[in-house]
């Protein structure tokens, strides 16, 4: 009986839900509300602190569209014999060269998933002077965010997803590049600015 699907089970209809144009769709609908956002933030936050805030929501979404949708809508139900029931910690092992889109392997795109979100978060947190200590705290928080993915991805087998601690370690060190820009950038954009118009 184990390792069998249960009569009930075998009339549910599969997970239709899925596939790159997904992930591209919400992206977009999560880039509009993205807008509307930094549109409603601006008076409050000024122009870079509001663009920031909704840029590091919009990238934080679409991480998640991007590891959390099913690379496939037919996936359906994923039988217990074939679920992992651990994490690889085989760190930069097969799966990193498993796919590759516009000649980048699994591995950089999972570093540049996350360089967004350490640029906003660095942007948004510089438009206060507690920022210096925001900042190293919102990296651990994006860790964190990139572990809850990797957990999540063992628990709900119907993802067809696989949990590895490489993927892990790139997300950070993308954060990690992301953070570094956004300090190169802090000068330029300067979002303090908007602090002091504001007040």
């Amino acid at each position: 009986m184990l390792g069998e699907v249960a009569p009930g089970l075998a009339s549910l209809p599969r997970m239709t839900i899925g596939g790159t144009g997904v992930m591209v769709l919400g992206a977009l609908v999560a880039g509009g509300l993205a807008v509307l956002l930094a549109l409603a933030l601006r008076a409050r936050l000024g122009a870079a602190t509001s663009i920031a805030v909704a840029g590091l929501l919009w990238s934080l979404t679409a991480i998640a569209l991007v590891t959390l949708v099913p690379t496939r809508p037919d996936v359906g139900v994923v039988p217990a014999e074939t679920r992992s029931e651990s994490c690889s910690w085989d760190y930069g092992g097969p799966s990193g060269t498993t796919f590759e889109v516009l000649g980048l392997d699994q591995r950089m795109l999972n570093v540049l998933l996350f360089v967004p979100a350490g640029v906003f978060l660095v942007l948004a947190a510089g438009r206060w002077w507690s920022g210096l200590a925001l900042a190293p705290v919102g990296l651990a928080l994006l860790a964190a965010y990139s572990l809850g993915i990797e957990v999540t991805q063992l628990q709900l087998a119907r993802l067809d997803r696989a949990c590895d601690v490489t993927d892990l370690v790139d997300n950070v060190l993308g954060a990690g590049i992301g953070a570094a820009i956004g300090v190169v950038l802090l000068p330029v954009v300067r979002p303090w600015r908007d602090r002091r118009t504001a007040e």
